[in-house]
């Protein structure tokens, strides 16, 4: 493992060589455009619940207006936001090397907005509703406390995976099969803990690929990668993209 705040010459150059590029982003690239990490403190009126405690099915079939008033809440806050440097970089990236696959562990939409494309979803999508029965995607009634599927009838819920919840099959195959395929892999403001996201890098690793962490701080699985540059997604992409095309 090299850590080191530059950009290795060894990884500009696998780049512009690579035929396909695997990127990787968690939580830490939202926050650079103001969006609360999950873990982060409530603020006012959700400051006395736990998101731990909001974000489950049993929490939804319990009280599913209060989960719904608590997404609504998020989603404003989230819409508030604005793409970053880091968001931009990525995107760009995508259009200078042949294939990138981008798996966000974000639910905001923000590489989206940015310009991605194909975006893989790890973990759903707050924009969106989805019937409970059986997870087709629908457009909800805003105007009701808990809006309903207009095909059953049911309960519609937001569009993310919950505490307790699988990974949905496509998203998970589509991000090992990326991960396994890939000649660079990128892992951005992600703490490295949640699986089975985590062992992306790893898969990469074992099948050939330069893995490589952009995080402010180091994580536990920092000396599993080639190399470590300890500072924000915003600050390092866009320098690390600009040197493509030099």
């Amino acid at each position: 493992m090299t850590a080191n705040y530059d950009i290795p010459d060894v990884l500009v150059t696998a780049l512009r060589d690579a035929r396909h590029v695997c990127v990787l982003t968690g939580a830490g690239v939202s926050a650079e455009s103001g969006v609360p990490t999950f873990r982060e403190a409530q603020d006012g009126f959700w400051s006395r619940y736990d998101p731990h405690d909001l974000a489950t099915p049993e929490a939804f079939l319990a009280d599913p207006a209060l989960v719904w008033r608590w997404y609504r809440w998020r989603r404003e806050l989230v819409a508030e936001a604005q793409p970053n440097p880091g968001h931009h970089a990525i995107a760009r990236l995508g259009e200078l090397v042949p294939r990138l696959s981008l798996v966000t562990q974000n639910v905001d939409n923000l590489h989206q907005r940015a310009g991605s494309r194909g975006v893989i979803e790890f973990h759903g999508n707050i924009f969106e509703d989805r019937c409970y029965a059986d997870g087709t995607a629908h457009i909800g009634d805003d105007s009701l406390d808990v809006p309903t599927c207009p095909d059953c009838g049911g309960n519609l819920r937001p569009g993310v995976v919950w505490f307790g919840e699988a990974i949905p099959e496509r998203a998970l195959n589509e991000s090992c099969a990326a991960a396994a395929d890939c000649d660079v892999f990128l892992s951005v403001g992600t703490s490295s803990v949640v699986y089975p996201a985590a062992g992306l890098a790893d898969l990469a690793k074992d099948n050939g690929a330069l893995v490589v962490e952009i995080n402010p701080k180091p994580t536990q699985s920092s000396s599993n990668f080639d190399f470590v540059i300890a500072e924000k997604s915003g600050v390092v992409l866009p320098e690390l993209v600009e040197s493509l095309s030099l």
